[in-house]
Parts: C-alpha cells; sequence; structure tokens
C-alpha cells in the first residue's frame, strides 16, 4: 500500500464532454482557475489539455498553453504542471476506402505534438506509449515506435519527466523498452490508464498484472473512467500507486450530481486519508519524482 499519495487533477481533456456538463473548463482563463482550485483542494499536479474556445474541441494551440500555464505560475498556488503531449494523433478512417483520411483526422508528427513542450517546458509532459482502436467507429490513435523514440528522445533532451500514459498491455511492453534504451529518465514514471474503449478494462485483476510488470523503481499511478474513477482511487492505493481524478475522466461526483475538479480531488482525498494514507504536497511529489524544485 502507498502511504504517501500524489493526486493528479486532469482538468478537461479532448473529449466531446462541454455538452455533457457545464462545469468542464473550455477557455483557458477557465482552465488554469480549475486547476488552482484543484491544487488548493489537494491536487500536487494538474494535468492539462486546451480546447478551442470558440469550438470547444480540443487543440494544439501553443497560445493556448501558454495562456494557461502562465496564468497557473502565476498564481499564488504552488502546483505541479502536467502537460499533455498526445494531441496530433487522431487518425479518422473511411472505412470503405481506408486509404482516405476523413473529417476528425489530426495527424502529425510526434517531435511536432511536442512545440508547447519545447516552448514551456512544464515539469511533466504526457507520452502515450501505443496506437489504439479509440472506441466506436473509425478512428484510431496512432503512435508508432519510431514517433514514441523520437519524442521520448527530445522530451529527454529537453529536461522534462515523461509521463508514459499506458493504455493496453503492450503499450506496457514498449515502454519498458523505452526505458531500457536509456530513452527515459528515472524513475521512470507511468500512468496506468483503464477503462477506455478499447484498451485495458477496469478491473483489478487487469491493473494488477500491469502493476506487476513494471520496471524496478518506477513511479506509477493509475485512474479509470466515469463511476470507476473513484474505486480506481482506492484500488490504486492499495497495489502501491498514485492517482489521477478529473473532468477529463468523469463527470460526476456520484449518480446525478456533476463535479468541479476541486470536488473530485476533495473526495479522492477523503478516500486516502479514510485508508489512513496522507496526500503528498507538491514539493513531496517534486521529491518523489525527482523533478527540479520550484523557481
Amino acid at each position: 500500500m502507498n502511504r504517501n499519495v500524489i493526486i493528479t487533477c486532469a482538468l478537461t481533456g479532448a473529449g466531446d464532454t462541454t455538452s455533457r456538463s457545464e462545469h468542464v473548463p473550455v477557455t483557458p482563463e477557465q482552465i488554469a482557475e480549475s486547476g488552482i482550485a484543484a491544487a488548493r483542494a489537494g491536487a500536487a499536479i494538474v494535468h492539462i489539455h486546451v480546447r478551442d474556445p470558440e469550438t470547444g474541441q480540443g487543440s494544439r494551440d501553443v497560445a493556448l498553453y501558454r495562456e494557461v500555464v502562465e496564468r497557473i505560475r502565476d498564481s499564488d498556488v504552488d502546483v505541479v504542471v502536467n502537460t499533455t503531449a498526445g494531441m496530433g494523433g487522431d487518425l479518422v478512417l473511411d472505412p470503405h476506402h481506408p486509404t482516405s483520411f476523413v473529417e476528425g483526422t489530426d495527424l502529425v508528427s510526434g517531435v511536432e505534438r511536442l512545440a508547447h513542450v519545447e516552448e514551456l517546458l512544464p515539469d511533466i509532459c504526457t507520452l502515450d506509449c501505443g496506437s489504439l482502436n479509440f472506441g466506436e467507429g473509425s478512428l484510431v490513435y496512432v503512435s508508432t515506435p519510431d514517433m514514441l523514440r523520437e519524442g521520448a528522445k527530445r522530451i529527454q533532451e529537453l529536461g522534462v519527466r515523461v509521463e508514459m500514459e499506458i493504455f493496453d498491455t503492450g503499450h506496457l511492453w514498449f515502454a519498458r523498452e523505452l526505458v531500457a534504451e536509456g530513452l527515459v529518465d528515472a524513475p521512470a514514471m507511468f500512468q496506468l490508464c483503464m477503462g477506455i474503449p478499447y484498451g485495458a478494462p477496469a478491473d483489478a485483476a487487469t491493473l494488477a498484472a500491469m502493476v506487476n510488470q513494471l520496471p524496478e523503481g518506477a513511479v506509477w499511478a493509475s485512474f479509470a473512467l466515469g463511476a470507476m474513477q473513484m474505486p480506481w482511487v482506492a484500488q490504486s492505493i492499495l497495489l502501491g500507486g498514485h492517482v489521477r481524478v478529473g473532468l477529463e475522466d468523469n463527470l460526476y461526483l456520484r449518480k446525478g450530481v456533476k463535479a468541479t475538479n476541486a470536488q473530485l480531488v476533495e473526495q479522492a482525498r477523503t478516500i486516502i486519508e479514510a485508508m489512513g494514507a496522507s496526500v503528498a504536497t507538491p514539493d513531496q511529489a517534486r521529491e518523489i519524482l525527482r523533478l527540479k524544485p520550484r523557481g
């Protein structure tokens, strides 16, 4: 069991959730304010996507990231900044003409996905460690071994800690290769992402099997979607991990009651403390992850 637990709050994601909850932040100001509130509630890390303020859709616009990150860094809260680097991997195929890419495709190289990381140098950025049939229809998330090695090398050169996102067991296999090849600095940081169709299902046996395959010395967290978000807080702690909550993965505090990010962090904190563990501060998270002290 983990006795000192890092809470990451995933603030908004890129999914089609803005029409389902008025609490999902969209504009840079809203995303930053939601992150600041989550930090005040106990999140040591905020995980940041940005959205087009006009459409609400996920975006790779560096200017939007800049505004969110600067607002958080200029605030009176201390929190570790974790930006996604997963945008730019969406390939939508015409199933009858699979050499044709259709509306919704946003596919760029692994290094191009790092444009905002290059400029802003967050404490942490993500690396989605494999391709995946993403839900129903014909959307494939594309993240090839060549893209991943190139991206991991560049993140390492920038001095940013990489959080390897693991959506299935094959992704974990490849992530271990990155560690073995020296493309990921110690301690290797893994996020085990459960319940995303069609990746690893959100069940305890699958999580335990994945944890057992982590390399020695790894630091890991896990999350699950929807109604499994809070049970997964307890599940992750029991197996020795850290936790992630937030509106990217779940919109509800309980059935029928929509949540804010701060409320989800508060609920995770209640679970952690009820289990006899403590919530890690941002400085403790930096020590665990060997991050640079706050400037």
